[in-house]
């Protein structure tokens, strides 16, 4: 794998040997500490970012290496001054050994990772992409994901993506991280509790309230809401779940929230053991390793 575009980059072998090197880092991250040694890297950021752009650069100086960073492109770099995205590609490529972007158009992942001669990542594009994104969901639900029994044939199971029933509830529309999530579930059964307009595209079982989404879903997948937005008459507070909300569901329900997070989730529910979304954000550290130890040689 040299660049990492979309989800569909992905092969399940992928997937199973990425997962398989972030255990390995988080049990033992002193092992990694020199892997990319004399490697220097760019983060390259047309929008605003806290978690991705600093738990790759954190990803980057944890493993040896060393970055370059432009943290507000648009503005600071010479795009402002009119270069085109693959003119900047094209000579960054020349200055370092892999490229990090995050931009706000949906087709910049690709273009950039055609000119670019250096392994390329995608950190989110538009509202289409966001696979590093995806990565660290799936990776979550892998290490969280513990019935006690299998509701199939009452074997224990323990770390699978598969046969899982997932609620994703938001802006399922425009939420890139739901969007490329949903492409490495597939085929897991999916709910979608969205406002009217900002239903997603992806195939799901059409939920109206929370009502409608079984109780012993085995995840809910919050999405920020922009409130921009909604249709008029819309109250976004009918897409808060609280910590009453939250108790209508299983002790197994996983709640999970790319963040940043603004009233999407009460933060009464920060407490319940159920909200896995803190280390959901952490465990980004590990798995961007992981995928920079896979892609830069």
């Amino acid at each position: 794998m040299k660049h990492l575009i979309s989800t569909d980059d992905l092969t399940k072998a992928d997937l199973e040997r990425l997962f398989d090197l972030a255990d390995q880092i988080k049990k033992n991250p002193k092992k990694f500490a020199t892997a990319l040694s004399g490697k220097v890297i760019a983060t390259l950021f047309y929008e605003p970012s806290t978690r991705t752009r600093c738990s790759f650069e954190s990803a980057i100086l944890k493993l040896g290496a060393s970055v370059v960073s432009t943290e507000n492109a648009r503005e600071n770099a010479s795009a402002f001054k009119g270069e085109s995205l693959e003119d900047t590609i094209k000579t960054m490529s020349g200055y370092v050994d892999a490229i990090i972007m995050r931009h706000p158009e949906n087709d910049s992942a690709a273009r950039a990772a055609a000119v670019a001669t250096v392994p390329f990542i995608n950190a989110g594009s538009g509202s289409s992409e966001h696979p590093t994104q995806a990565i660290l969901d799936a990776y979550t639900i892998r290490e969280f994901i513990n019935s006690p029994l299998d509701r199939r044939g009452g074997a224990k199971r323990r770390g699978s993506l598969n046969n899982l029933k997932v609620a994703v509830v938001g802006d399922l529309k425009y939420g890139r991280t739901a969007n490329s999530l949903i492409k490495l579930l597939s085929p897991n059964k999916i709910y979608a509790l969205a406002p009217i307009g900002l239903e997603p595209e992806f195939n799901a079982i059409k939920c109206n309230s929370f009502n409608d989404i079984p109780h012993d879903v085995d995840v809910i997948y919050q999405t920020r809401i922009q409130r921009e937005r909604l249709p008029a008459g819309v109250k976004p507070e009918s897409f808060t779940i609280t910590k009453a909300i939250l108790d209508k569901f299983s002790p197994q329900t996983l709640l999970m929230h790319p963040l940043p997070r603004n009233d999407e989730i009460s933060t009464d529910c920060d407490i319940d053991p159920r909200s896995v979304y803190f280390k959901q954000a952490h465990n980004g550290l590990y798995t961007r390793m992981a995928l920079l130890l896979m892609v830069v040689k």
